[in-house]
């Protein structure tokens, strides 16, 4: 032989063993979402290979393993053997053992240097271990494919939740979302141990699941004209549907269909109007908001409908938990309609309320025909309601306390914890939302069990979900910002022990969460740079501005007119300005991945003079007004010579205020307010308002250019004591759902040294 050869050999036998000799053992245990019930670390690793492979001790267990191979496949390209038998060296067990006294979902892990076991009395508890397992793995990164051997720190971990009901809700009736897109939430939620999909069908704005015997549902209750002539439409078929529940029962989780009852039920009644009390033609509501009309009570037909609707939908959804409703039913048509008129007299019902519990009883118990348990929204508790219904509390803990306390299940969603289609950031920062503020740390600690509920009663907490409401999130990505990384906050709060949550440790685990949802490409939040509420900031000799977020993380910007990056100078203090500058701000995690970015015009003015020719007014401002539908501004025609008006306060300009009911097309107009301000000091003001513009000593400081005009947007402006030109203009008109005469007709200002804002006020304007 080559002598020299052998060196070169030596090497190659070298450079081959090295990887596998350097390559680090993983601890992940502290990283583990929702944290464990207990871990206890040991020594040594255990070594997976491509020879590892998995066992099981019976059929269902099987396919579990089959489930998390094709999964580790997915990351690795190798697929390990499956193969029934008994404990063996470099092996994945799993071992369903129904004598074990376990709770159904509980699990213990235990990893050593021989092998890797999972032991539960069921499947489910199978289940969680395994996706357990999954994150001690490096497998959740979008990088190229893991290479073998990986080396796992030996652990013990016994778990178990700390409650049954662990849920996410979604309404796909305001916007329809796809089959593949609830699939790929199924599988998120599914890893972080939700087990409930509340699956929100039916509402006033669109009817999304096939009824074969109901045609008219889904060929008109499933189509939505919007306001501005656009359709929205869309629903499942049967066969979808299935598709779903099947998916969703591999993860172990319940799908609980909702079939809103007896309000919410315009999209019915578009298809049926005879079901209603008020026999007349209906179209499918393209307002958010409640609507007075409602199925009727009084007659045999609605029990009828109502029966063959969960008829067939109890083929589809095979699980114990059906949702009805009963929220937000407006009781006018009851009052007014001689079939529920008689229903009262002929069962000795004394109110409406009554009438609405007889209704949600004999849901009940046609549900009970398919041994199906009814859930219903906290306003069923009204009137009344049977032994056996189950309360969903959302109005806030109140009706879930009263119903918990009378030994009734309930599950708790109260709006001000787990309505995740409320902001999570300043609502002046962040993108469009329902309204509301549920920051992370909150929705963290949430107690599910208020101190009120006795004690020999809190087993019927059953636990708590996270509800998205859809009136305001028209894409995919929309819901994923809202829910993501609250839902999986909640996930923590439903499973692990409460002595065992500090919100600090949650953050410290957000990090390895970022990384699966950017595995599952999500488009989660990331903390908004918040301080300044406008990204148009007056001043007119020197500024301070600071930032802060929701919760640590690193900020990044530049003042050159450059987007920043994440190599960007880091925030650390506050920002001081002298001249103007083009600030970009935003936030960045520690994978690299950015925030959007917050563009801020800081401008240094002058100060604005008052008017001189002020010397005739009187108080009050001109309106004038144009009849019609506009759009936008620019639509509206000539108003020079409208008809004119006084009026002493801004807000009298509105007087068509129909919040949630209708709003009457022949309200239709532009307004344009003009006049005066008068300024009580020198100074930076900032203005707030939802019109669509104000004008300030001839300056746009106020141009709400998103058509859906919600939540008030605000701007600043230097001013010199005294009277400034003011002009208002607004459009009472529909955009996305939203009435511009739900909004309150006002215009607020603070001086920039202020933080809350007052009314301008009849003795501030003037003509």
């Amino acid at each position: 032989m080559n002598l020299r050869i052998i060196p070169l050999l030596f090497l190659i036998f070298i450079g081959c063993k090295n990887p596998e000799k350097s390559s680090p053992v993983i601890d992940q245990s502290l990283n583990i979402t929702p944290k464990p019930f207990n871990i206890t670390k040991g020594k040594g690793y255990f070594k997976l290979n491509g020879n590892t492979s998995f066992l099981y001790n019976d059929e269902s267990s099987k396919l579990i393993a089959d489930f998390f191979i094709e999964k580790i496949k997915t990351s690795t390209g190798h697929a390990f053997s499956v193969t029934k038998g008994n404990d063996i060296k470099n092996s994945i067990q799993l071992i369903k053992e129904t004598t074990l006294n376990f709770s159904e979902e509980e699990y213990r892990l235990s990893i050593s240097e021989d092998n890797i076991k999972i032991k539960a009395s069921t499947d489910k508890g199978l289940f969680y271990g395994m996706q357990t397992f999954m994150q001690l793995l490096p497998f959740y990164t979008t990088n190229s494919q893991i290479s073998f051997p990986i080396k796992i720190k030996a652990l013990d971990i016994e778990d178990k939740p700390r409650f049954s009901w662990r849920g996410m809700h979604l309404d796909v009736s305001r916007h329809f979302f796809s089959a593949d897109f609830i699939k790929k939430h199924l599988d998120i939620l599914s890893l972080f141990k939700i087990n409930k999909f509340h699956w929100h069908l039916t509402d006033d704005q669109g009817w999304r699941v096939e009824i074969k015997k109901y045609p008219k549902l889904t060929t008109i209750g499933s189509k939505r004209k919007n306001a501005d002539g656009s359709y929205h439409q869309g629903f499942y078929t049967q066969e979808e549907i299935k598709e779903v529940v099947q998916y969703a029962k591999e993860r172990f989780i319940d799908i609980v269909p909702e079939f809103d009852t007896p309000g919410h039920a315009i999209a019915i009644l578009a298809g049926y109007p005879e079901l209603s009390c008020d026999q007349k033609e209906y179209k499918v509501r393209n307002l958010w908001g409640v609507e007075s009309s409602i199925l009727c009570p009084g007659k045999e037909e609605t029990y009828t409908f109502i029966e063959d609707v969960i008829t067939e939908l109890a083929t589809l959804f095979p699980y114990e938990y059906y949702h009805m409703g009963g929220d937000e039913v407006p009781k006018d048509q009851w009052e007014n309609s001689i079939e529920c008129q008689k229903l009262k007299k002929r069962e000795g019902l004394k109110d409406e309320k009554e009438v609405q519990s007889y209704f949600m009883a004999r849901v009940e118990k046609i549900l009970s025909k398919h041994h199906k348990k009814m859930i219903g929204w906290d306003e069923i508790l009204e009137g009344g309601i049977t032994a056996t219904t189950n309360i969903m509390s959302w109005q806030g803990e109140e009706g879930g306390i009263k119903a918990a306390n009378e030994g009734h299940d309930v599950i708790m969603t109260p709006s001000e914890y787990c309505y995740f289609n409320f902001y999570q950031g300043d609502f002046k920062t962040e993108p469009l939302a329902f309204g509301g503020y549920i920051p992370l740390e909150k929705v963290y600690n949430y107690d599910p069990i208020p101190k009120e509920i006795e004690e020999d009663k809190k087993k019927h907490i059953l636990g708590a979900q996270g509800n998205v409401w859809s009136e305001y999130t028209y894409k995919d990505e929309t819901i994923e910002y809202l829910l993501y990384p609250r839902i999986i906050a909640l996930a923590e709060v439903t499973w692990t022990q409460k002595e065992n949550k500090k919100f600090d440790d949650f953050l410290n685990r957000l990090n390895p969460i970022y990384t699966i949802l950017d595995y599952y490409k999500t488009n989660h939040h990331i903390p908004l740079p918040e301080g300044p509420t406008s990204n148009t900031i007056v001043f007119t000799d020197s500024i301070s501005i600071p930032f802060t977020t929701t919760h640590p993380v690193k900020m990044v910007y530049t003042i050159n007119g450059t987007n920043p990056t994440q190599n960007s100078t880091v925030y650390k203090e506050p920002l001081k300005f002298t001249k103007t500058t083009d600030l970009r701000i935003a936030s960045v995690l520690d994978n690299g991945k950015m925030s959007s970015i917050r563009k801020l015009n800081v401008t240094k003015e002058k100060i604005i003079s008052a008017s001189s020719k002020t010397t005739e007014l009187s108080k009050g401002l001109t309106m004038k007004e144009v009849k019609g539908y506009f759009n936008t501004v620019n639509d509206v025609p000539d108003h020079t010579n409208a008809s004119s008006s006084i009026i002493k306060k801004i807000e009298e300009s509105n007087t068509t205020y129909h919040w949630g009911h209708e709003v009457k097309e022949e309200n239709f107009r532009a307004v344009f307010l003009d006049g005066y301000i008068d300024i009580p000091e020198d100074g930076v003001y900032y203005f707030s308002s939802t019109q669509d513009q104000v004008w300030i000593a001839d300056q746009l400081v106020l141009d709400y250019k998103t058509p859906l005009k919600k939540h008030p947007i605000e701007s600043s402006i230097a001013l010199q004591k005294g009277k400034h030109k003011l002009k208002i203009v607004y459009l009472n008109n529909i955009a996305k759902g939203w009435a511009t005469d739900w909004n309150t007709i006002e215009l607020k200002y603070r001086k920039a040294s202020e933080v809350d804002y007052k009314a301008v006020n009849e003795d501030m304007i003037y003509h």
